[in-house]
């Protein structure tokens, strides 16, 4: 195995923005890709890693930049300041991810035809949101991802298989909101898994999170058990 990594660069209406991704080496063939979305402090080592650990599994891991390039948070402030605007304008969000999508199907060694998405917290929310404009993705997977429904995506066919993997004790996404979402994506027509880990909060797969009073928690059962999930999903919707 031989595993090579870089970075590309790519535009949304001129916002200059820079991906990274990962793949193996030693196949020849065109293989399926995986969009990777960031938390809320953008496109940092955490998803790197994501795209590198995708790579080994076969896939061409690439891991997105909804910011722009080199813009990163480095304190909570920060953070929500980058994430609000596309929090406050679905449209943008949607525009910004499906850019990103553009951007892997143009790789050389990606099949076109065979792209997913997998997002953490905000990024969660991007590829659900990704799903729910109808997107031609094989699937999507949120980790700890937020789940309120925007509105401009009302009534939208969602062809993409969902599955979304959520810490029952999230205080960022409270019962209504769940049962709301499981709602919407039955409303939809969507083929839609909800996976749910008890004693489990936000940020479950981040190790370095431990800050209960904020609700952000790394648990490795869940971790764990959310990343075989996800293996299995993808080797459904890529079948």
């Amino acid at each position: 195995m031989a595993i090579i990594s870089n970075t590309v660069g790519y535009l949304d209406n001129g916002v200059a923005l820079e991906a990274f991704f990962a793949f193996d080496d030693t196949f020849s063939n065109r293989r399926p890709a995986v969009l990777i979305n960031h938390a809320w402090a953008g496109r940092d080592g955490f998803v790197e890693e994501k795209a590198v650990q995708l790579a080994a599994l076969g896939y061409v891991g690439f891991a997105v930049d909804m910011y722009g390039k080199g813009i990163l948070g480095t304190t909570p402030e920060e953070n929500a300041a980058l994430m609000q605007p596309f929090i406050n304008d679905r449209a943008l969000l949607l525009q910004r991810i499906k850019a990103a999508l553009a951007a892997v199907k143009l790789l050389p060694w990606v099949d076109d035809t065979k792209v997913a998405a997998i997002g953490y917290c905000f990024g969660g929310l991007c590829v659900l949101d990704l799903a729910r404009s109808g997107a031609d993705v094989n699937g999507v997977v949120s980790f700890h991802g937020l789940f309120g429904a925007p509105d401009n995506l009302k009534d939208q066919s969602i062809k993409a298989k969902v599955l979304a993997l959520h810490g029952h004790d999230d205080p960022m996404v409270p019962v209504e909101q769940v049962i709301a979402f499981e709602q919407e994506m039955t409303a939809a027509g969507a083929d839609w898994q909800l996976l749910t880990f008890g004693q489990t909060m936000h940020a479950f797969t981040n190790p370095v999170a431990n800050n209960p009073d904020f609700g952000t928690v790394y648990q490795a059962d869940a971790d764990r058990r959310s990343w075989l999930a996800m293996k299995n999903f993808l080797a459904e919707v890529f079948a």
